[in-house]
């Protein structure tokens, strides 16, 4: 496999191709050899005996063996009454993608949305294609351990590699919807902003997040469910296992790839502002559906794999610690019931929320001629806070209002949620606070930027972004605090469970998605509005003959074309906003929830925490050895998702500085057009198949070094990758809503302070929209493939010995580094000549 890896990357060579005969002879390799010998003593007696195939081998109770609700239902009943809420769900979905879809709209701007879509489409299939690609990596693995290695039934492991599959159709299915819904809803909100009334502006991108946010929770929770009610409980831990490292996977792949994809374009496309003075959106300028397609494919695509993959691992992180720390069978039910109810009540408080906050938005803005488009989004998340909240603990004191027999517990574990669904609404208001239209922080970049040029503005932008990490940190490290102190009231007794403080964060997590459909709702506002805005430029409707009679009679409308722009712009500055505030509350999601996934691979290490626990210290050399790495690549992860970008968009700039036509073209040609959105892809799969093969390698080499680094190692990205993620998201976001803030609120387009806002929002592009979100999904891929890894490296040690596992560290590593030296080397821009 390794073989024909490297020869399809290097034609005409291979990587490793001669290195097993030479390796025992070079010196340098021998004294590796002895230091990998030397962090691997004892790892091979790690796992003392650990249950063949770890997590995939957990075996689910039989949950009709526990009442619920006074003794009248079962716990299997109970949750059969869930499914009937998903499809309520999915109908909820499907009403609002039927009434967008008929929604008024000119043939002009409808032409456009279709144009964006047919790209996306294309996009969206070359992405499945590659995704299959990166898959077989996967299913190799998962052949080798759990097939030669574990010696499983072919069965089990046709389950594994089947339910990875299906996890991929998940997330590529919802995003695949995403784009659908949202080139819908572009043309339709920039067909409703020719009156000039504010609220439908805000009203057609709502539904189409609220129709997206139903039905990525309800795919996802009726798939888990049916998995649980209907899959026998010896081969649904296969199957859970299965499912979620495809989903992650597939997620992994469309963030990653999407977020390089779409700054490209961006960057591309925005720089032709300074370059040829000239509008945002141009028609003329090929990058610019591009800049569309990319909007749904970094801004749509993404979040919706990535919502969908962080609700699926979470659920099964928890659902694995509840089978590995509790002992007592009976409460093994209770809570896994307990667990799926709430997940069901999600639906229902969000669902409930968006109604009552939809009928006082109408009540207060439906007639207005100005409207705070961030007001009614920031009430809608709160509402569904409180609604949630109030929710978990009625929910709760029915459910388990005696859990382990002490009746206190309902409302302790109701709390501990309810920290982190309280995280999914103040951490939106920090996040506005630095980057808001309305923000100190923002304007203090406008300020800088209108005196020192981008220069300066930039150096604001950092500022904020530091700052975001300082706050949004302690309010993470206080709620959690909150829940780890409710941890210690008796759960431990009460439940039987081992570390209940590391079930409280996996809860906490759980809370963070306790308004799931709102949270991904107001994240993908963000896209249709910037796409509104495109839609509205690139239809050119203006320069329709007789239009404004055509208008008012085919739709009874007085068109106004000047304020219409206008809506629409500041309508995009509340998107850029909301867009920010979704992204802290997954990669928190990832962190916090990276915990649960992380003590399972310790309860294996340590036989149940029984042994070794003296290697989680750090006097355990290896183990501090870690910590370190796993910051390396956090790092370098950042500089080859950013370098993919920076060389994508000098290509995409090159093609589009020799082909550009402003004189005598109303708009650009078609081939043009796809000419840039193929340079796009081209460098969007080079970055990703550098990365996945960087990671996943790079995942194999730490497991085989020794078990104990590696979870410090797991550890540390998720440390790292938490502050370089707010750090960069909040960044990106506060420079790209100053250049919104010059172009709405200034009216300064075309001016030097624009030309300097608009430098530091291609600086900011990489960093909120491709390697801050990308770092959600490569922590969780890396910590649930490194459940498998990690098993496989020590069931290799105590099968084949120490030598076979430090021989496979060192290759394994080679490789790794061999595609983190291409990351850069082999994608950095050569003039003239192509990479």
């Amino acid at each position: 496999m390794r073989t024909g890896l490297a020869t399809a990357a290097f034609p005409g060579r291979c990587v490793v191709s001669g290195f097993l005969n030479s390796l025992l002879r070079n010196s340098f390799l021998k004294k590796t050899f002895a230091v990998i010998a030397l962090l691997q003593v004892g790892a091979a007696a790690a796992f003392a005996q650990p249950e063949a195939g770890g997590e995939a081998s957990l075996k689910l109770p039989d949950l009709s063996q526990v009442s619920f609700l006074n003794g009248a239902i079962d716990g299997h009943r109970l949750l059969m009454i869930g499914i009937l809420f998903c499809i309520f769900g999915l109908g909820f979905g499907m009403v609002i993608y039927m009434r967008l879809k008929n929604l008024p709209v000119h043939r002009s701007m409808r032409e456009i949305s279709e144009l964006i879509y047919e790209t996306c489409k294309t996009y969206l299939i070359t992405q499945g294609k590659f995704i299959l690609l990166l898959w077989v990596f996967i299913a190799v693995v998962i052949l080798l351990y759990f097939g030669m290695l574990q010696h499983m039934e072919a069965m089990r492991v046709a389950i594994i590699l089947a339910f990875s599959l299906v996890g991929i159709a998940g997330s590529y299915g919802v995003a695949w919807f995403g784009i659908r819904v949202n080139t819908f809803a572009n043309s339709r909100t920039a067909f409703a902003s020719l009156p000039g009334k504010p609220y439908p502006v805000y009203q057609i991108p709502l539904e189409a997040g609220m129709s997206i946010g139903m039905m990525l929770i309800s795919v996802e929770l009726l798939i888990m469910l049916i998995i649980l009610l209907f899959i026998p409980g010896d081969y649904a831990g296969p199957c859970f296992i299965g499912f979620a490292i495809g989903e992650s996977l597939g997620a992994a792949a469309l963030r990653i790839a999407g977020g390089i994809f779409t700054k490209i374009a961006d960057i591309g496309s925005d720089l032709m502002k300074i370059v040829f003075k000239i509008k945002e959106d141009d028609a003329r300028n090929p990058g610019v559906i591009a800049d569309c397609t990319g909007d749904n494919a970094g801004d749509s695509v993404g979040p919706s794999a990535d919502g969908f993959e962080t609700y699926g691992v979470t659920g099964v992180a928890l659902i694995t610690f509840i089978l590995l720390a509790v002992r007592n069978p009976t409460v093994q039910v209770q809570l896994l019931v307990w667990i799926f109810v709430m997940r069901v009540m999600m639906l229902v408080a969000s669902s409930l929320s968006y109604f009552l906050n939809s009928a006082i938005a109408k009540a207060k803005y439906g007639n207005a001629d100005e409207m705070n488009f961030e007001h009614p989004l920031t009430s809608l998340v709160w509402i569904t806070s409180i609604v949630s909240i109030g929710l978990t603990y009625l929910v709760s004191r029915y459910i388990i209002p005696d859990l382990g027999g002490d009746g206190s517990q309902w409302w302790k574990l109701a709390t501990i949620i309810s920290c982190g669904t309280l995280a999914g609404a103040i951490i939106p208001e920090l996040v506005k606070v630095f980057t808001s239209v309305h923000s100190r922080h923002v304007r203090e970049v406008v300020i800088s930027a209108e005196e020192g040029g981008a220069s300066l503005g930039i150096l604001s932008g950092f500022v904020a972004g530091n700052f975001s990490g300082y706050y949004l940190g302690l309010s993470m490290m206080g709620l959690m605090s909150i829940a780890y102190f409710m941890s210690t009231m008796g759960l431990k007794d009460a439940a039987g469970m081992l570390a209940p403080a590391v079930f409280a964060f996996g809860l906490v997590a759980f809370g963070f998605l306790g308004m799931g459909p709102v949270t991904i709702a107001v994240d993908s506002y963000g896209p249709v509005t910037d796409n509104a805005q495109s839609v509205y430029e690139l239809s050119l409707i203006e320069q329709v003959p007789n239009v404004e009679a055509e208008i008012k009679k085919d739709f009874n409308m007085a068109v106004k074309f000047d304020r219409s722009k206008n809506l629409l712009e500041a309508n995009d500055g509340a998107g850029n906003t909301f867009k920010a505030t979704a992204k802290p509350v997954l990669i928190g999601t990832a962190v916090v929830g990276a915990t649960t996934m992380i003590f399972s691979i310790i309860m294996a290490l340590t036989s149940g925490l029984t042994e070794n626990v003296d290697k989680l210290s750090l006097l355990h050399a290896p183990f501090f050895l870690g910590l370190i790495t796993g910051g390396a690549m956090i790092y370098w992860f950042t500089g080859a998702s950013t370098q993919a970008v920076t060389t994508g968009a000098y290509r995409a700039v090159e093609f589009i500085k020799a082909n550009i036509k402003l004189e005598g073209a109303e708009k650009a040609s078609v081939e043009d057009s796809k000419k840039v959105v193929e340079i796009c892809t081209k460098y969007a799969q080079k970055g990703m198949l550098n990365i996945f093969i960087a990671v996943f390698f790079g995942t194999l080499a730490f497991a085989f070094v020794e078990p104990f680094f590696f979870v410090g190692y797991l550890i540390s990205i998720a440390v790292f990758g938490l502050y370089q993620a707010i750090f960069m998201a909040n960044a990106g976001a506060a420079w790209d809503n100053a250049k919104k803030i010059v172009e709405v609120e200034m009216k300064q387009k075309g001016t030097p302070l624009h030309d300097a806002t608009v430098i530091g929002d291609t600086v900011g592009d990489p960093f909120k929209d491709t390697s801050s979100v990308a770092l959600n999904p490569v922590i969780k891929f890396t910590t649930l493939f490194g459940l498998l890894a990690v098993e496989l490296a020590v069931t290799l040690a105590r099968d084949q010995g120490a030598t076979i596992t430090n021989v496979l560290a060192l290759v394994f590593f080679l490789v790794s580094f061999t595609f983190v030296y291409r990351s850069f080397y082999g994608m950095r821009i050569r003039s003239g000549g192509a990479e």
